[in-house]
């Protein structure tokens, strides 16, 4: 199975791919998402350091049920043949109804059919009011006219 855009990245592809990764991880399915990774992919996202599908599912499936109204912006930072590195911000709210933005960056590396192999996450959390939030769409994917992180001042 390949998953494309494939490398080696173009900037037009590298910058499809982000917005592919976007779309998929704002359908918040962790079993559609994970499809984009090799079987054995390997994850750092904060303090968990984990490989392969099904913990890929495990985690998504966790992440989602304590991050309500989940709402992602990524954004192409860098590309060079078979990596892309992006910057993202993603608001949401948890279980006792506290807004937070939570602020990153991934740097992705690819097997040569376009599914991720690597993916190494630094994010940090910041609290805002209900009013400070930017990412203000209907669930599911981004629409095409609402604004990326620099239009958004992120």
């Amino acid at each position: 199975m390949s998953r494309p855009p494939i490398p080696p990245f173009t900037t037009q592809t590298a910058f499809r791919k982000v917005r592919l990764a976007e779309d998929a991880w704002n359908s918040r399915q962790p079993t559609q998402v994970a499809l984009a990774y090799t079987p054995d992919s390997q994850w750092r996202n904060r303090s968990e350091i984990f490989s392969g599908r099904e913990n890929i599912v495990d985690f998504l499936t966790r992440k989602w049920a304590r991050e309500h109204d989940y709402r992602l912006i990524k954004e192409l930072w860098a590309h060079d043949g078979n990596r892309i590195a992006v910057r993202f911000a993603y608001e949401y709210r948890n279980d006792e109804g506290s807004w937070f933005r939570a602020y990153g960056n991934e740097n992705w590396e690819f097997a040569p059919d376009g599914l991720m192999h690597r993916r190494v996450a630094s994010i940090n959390d910041l609290p805002i009011a209900e009013s400070e939030r930017l990412l203000r769409w209907a669930s599911g994917p981004r629409p095409k006219d609402h604004p990326g992180l620099s239009d958004l001042g992120l």
